[in-house]
């Protein structure tokens, strides 16, 4: 194995002569690293560690796709062959009705655990009188989002037992709008432990992402009713 200690402190072009001394590459074997289209190597550098080029793949287009009633083509990058060819003959089957398709509201679930709690039912009548206040406070950690449509939409307490230890789960559903969503959830879940702890004189412990984050909210209040 070649010597690659500090390889993450180089240039990507001294990268590539350390690449270029190891593997025995080409001048012209090298050059084909720098063909990046349409990513500079510059920027690479930035996403990633230890750039020494990037990569571009065939985009093509697979076409006779109807969904909800309009026409759409769907532009594809893959290397693989046969694969848009697939998709578009597959399309073309399902004409003249084609596809439908719709989408849940971007609703992910952050759950708060909440322990040594001397009366659960207390702690949970509790929110639950103060839930416009908890709201409202847990809405000024999603106000830089509000204009994407994302924010606070509601919470609600289930008790959970564990070998004869009780606890309060606080599950709250926060809309992300088109955003990934976790630093969302775990900010807003981090700032409004302290409230939850006073009202419920318990002691916050674990602040999660539930993994039931992409179910739907009606669906999921159904699932703990």
């Amino acid at each position: 194995m070649g010597d690659f200690s500090g390889f993450f402190k180089l240039s990507i072009e001294d990268r590539q002569k350390r690449v270029q001394e190891h593997a025995g590459l080409s001048d012209e074997e090298i050059m084909i690293l720098n063909k990046t289209g349409a990513l500079a190597p510059e920027l690479a550098d930035r996403m990633i560690e230890n750039v020494i080029g990037a990569i571009h793949l065939p985009l093509g287009l697979a076409t006779n796709f109807r969904i909800n009633g309009k026409d759409h083509v769907i532009p594809m990058a893959t290397e693989e062959p046969s694969v848009v060819a697939a998709a578009c003959k597959a399309a073309k089957q399902c004409l003249p009705e084609g596809f439908s398709a719709d989408a849940d509201e971007p609703i992910m679930i952050g759950q708060v655990q909440i322990v040594n709690i001397q009366d659960i039912e207390k702690a949970r009548k509790n929110l639950d009188l103060n839930k416009s206040e908890i709201l409202e406070i847990a809405r000024q950690f999603m106000l830089p989002h509000e204009k994407w449509g994302a924010g606070v939409v509601d919470f609600h307490t289930r008790p959970l037992r564990i070998n004869s230890k009780e606890m309060l789960i606080v599950e709250f559903f926060i809309n992300v709008s088109d955003a990934m969503g976790a630093n969302m959830v775990n900010t807003t879940l981090e700032g409004i432990a302290p409230t939850l702890e006073t009202l419920t004189e318990g002691k916050v412990r674990l602040r999660i992402i539930s993994n039931l984050a992409t179910r739907r909210m009606v669906r999921a209040q159904a699932i703990w009713k």
